[in-house]
């Protein structure tokens, strides 16, 4: 009847008995049984720490609240694997390096810095900051084979794919340019009503937190207009990007001098700058644990969260389209990287009279795309980002297997060896979903690697309602040739980004980027999305000086 482990056990009398004086937890819920058991022990005196990896919670947000709360009481979080090698049942920790160059400065001494300089960049003309935008795009296209090389080398990124990012992070860095000339007129100071002005100012020191699949793209994506609409920013990559950051950090102190600082770190400095009273707003790119970490400190701090949370992105395929264009297209969306992009496709949902059909023409889809070395330049799947990251999507398709769904792996024969590809490559795999696991984990969770969860549809509105169970909305794709279901689709789906007869991967830069439900918090990113963000209204009443 009680949560805890010390409730009705003989735990307090073996722990006397072996002199034990520190204990790790694991378990669920981390709201309930492991936060009473870990508060039982810190009462009895026990060195506490949660195993952050090993603990779960069917309430995310009161986990967040859970986690925040037993920190302020010295219980320790730590990932079991770095448990274990503090502990000595290892020789080498198997958590991931990072690959961070030279130190950044820390936490406090970055802030001071861009709270003293925010009045001056903020007073500073929007044709001023425009052009260091522009400045700032020019030496980043002239950086693009020194950053090819860099993606290649630390996320193992195809040099094409690669070259692909800069260039879109050239063009969201123009983009933003133009919106902050174009926000000289329309944002300037009007009329409201009749006794009131509204202006628009910076939110202030804006904390930007981006994660290791885009180091390049999606980072330029929120500092560029944090920068140009007049805010300073604290930039924390993930920590396997951090080299990455640095070949940046030159050209961004060059251009914007102090109003940007970078610190590296992990999620633990991430949680410490959303909570310091000097950050007025977060955007985020990152896990769905992410968001939900950063929407209880936001939301407990007041203050504005942006963040894109991923997608579980389907493609619906219907018996009226062209099977071996959308095949090549749905494949090349989820293995392509890996599958290691926020967009990649993640399911196909099929009309039951051509699934056998289309499934045939996805394994032939799948079979033309490379694998290899991300060096090599004909390379589309390569070896994922890190050992680490291939076996936690191994043991996914090891319990769809065990659930019931029959995987296909169209590359079945023999790699050769001298690709070299390593622990760290795992093969495309198509996922067949019988109706009755249409609510299994495959098919309702990102799987954020080389994997494409296949489901039969019986009628269009099973398609409709096949897509919608998933807790995430980033982007849903429809290949279909009837203006009605076109119509219907557009009308049905709740998701950021629609695509009509195109692969739910890649965006443009224009054009705003966030998704609904689980899978985004606060206006999207790009477009109308950044005046929104990293602006906020004033109302004047009577007349400005």
């Amino acid at each position: 009847q009680g949560f805890s482990a010390f409730i009705g056990t003989n735990l307090d009398a073996l722990l006397a008995a072996h002199g034990v004086d520190a204990v790790a937890i694991a378990g669920v819920h981390l709201h309930a049984c492991v936060r009473q058991t870990a508060l039982d022990a810190y009462q009895r005196g026990l060195t506490t720490t949660i195993l952050e990896d090993a603990v779960g919670s069917d309430d995310p947000l009161h986990a967040a609240i859970t986690r925040r709360y037993l920190e302020a009481r010295a219980i320790r979080f730590v990932p079991a694997s770095a448990h274990a090698h503090a502990q000595g049942m290892t020789s080498t920790p198997s958590t991931l390096e990072s690959t961070l160059v030279t130190p950044s400065p820390s936490l406090d001494a970055a802030l001071t810095g861009l709270v003293a300089h925010r009045a001056a960049w903020a007073d500073l003309s929007p044709e001023a900051r425009a052009a260091a935008l522009d400045r700032f795009a020019d030496g980043l296209a002239a950086l693009e084979p020194v950053l090819v090389e860099a993606l290649v080398d630390t996320i193992a990124k195809p040099a094409p794919m690669a070259s692909g990012e800069v260039r879109r992070a050239v063009a969201l860095a123009r983009a933003a340019a133009a919106q902050v000339r174009q926000a000289a007129t329309t944002h300037a100071v009007r009329a409201a009503g009749p006794t009131s002005q509204v202006r628009w100012r910076p939110q202030g020191v804006v904390l930007a937190i981006t994660p290791y699949n885009n180091p390049v793209a999606i980072p330029i994506g929120k500092l560029a207009p944090a920068l140009g609409f007049g805010n300073v920013v604290l930039w924390k990559p993930a920590p396997l990007a951090s080299s990455v950051a640095e070949i940046l950090a030159p050209l961004l102190t060059a251009c914007f001098g102090p109003a940007l600082a970078l610190v590296h770190g992990d999620a633990e400095l991430a949680r410490a700058a959303m909570a310091d009273p000097r950050v007025d707003a977060v955007t985020l790119s990152g896990s769905s644990l992410a968001g939900h970490a950063a929407a209880e400190i936001c939301a407990r701090r007041r203050i504005p969260l942006q963040a894109e949370l991923g997608g579980n992105n389907a493609a619906l395929v219907w018996h009226d389209t062209d099977l071996a264009r959308a095949a090549a297209l749905v494949a090349d969306g989820a293995f392509a990287f890996a599958g290691q992009r926020c967009t990649a496709n993640r399911r196909a949902i099929v009309d039951a009279s051509i699934h056998d059909a289309f499934v045939a023409h996805l394994r032939t889809a799948t079979r033309s795309l490379t694998i290899g070395p991300a060096r090599d330049p004909s390379t589309r799947v390569p070896p994922m980002v890190s050992p680490l990251h291939a076996e936690r999507v191994r043991e996914v398709l090891v319990r769809a297997e065990a659930a019931g769904c029959t995987l296909v792996v169209p590359h079945t024969e023999p790699l050769d060896p001298s690709l070299a590809l390593g622990e760290a490559f795992c093969a495309p795999t198509l996922v067949l979903v019988p109706p009755h696991l249409a609510a299994s984990e495959i098919a309702l969770e990102e799987t954020f690697g080389p994997v494409l969860a296949v489901q039969a549809a019986a009628t269009w509105d099973d398609a409709l309602r096949l897509e919608a169970q998933t807790r995430h909305g980033l982007v849903a794709a429809l290949f279909s040739a009837s203006p009605e279901r076109r119509r219907a689709f557009l009308e049905a789906t709740r998701a950021g980004l629609l695509k009509l007869d195109q692969a739910t991967a890649d965006a443009d830069a224009e054009a705003p980027f966030g998704g609904w439900k689980a899978s985004g918090i606060g206006p999207p990113e790009h477009g109308p999305g950044n005046a929104a963000f990293y602006l906020r209204p004033q109302a004047v009443y009577g007349d400005l000086p």
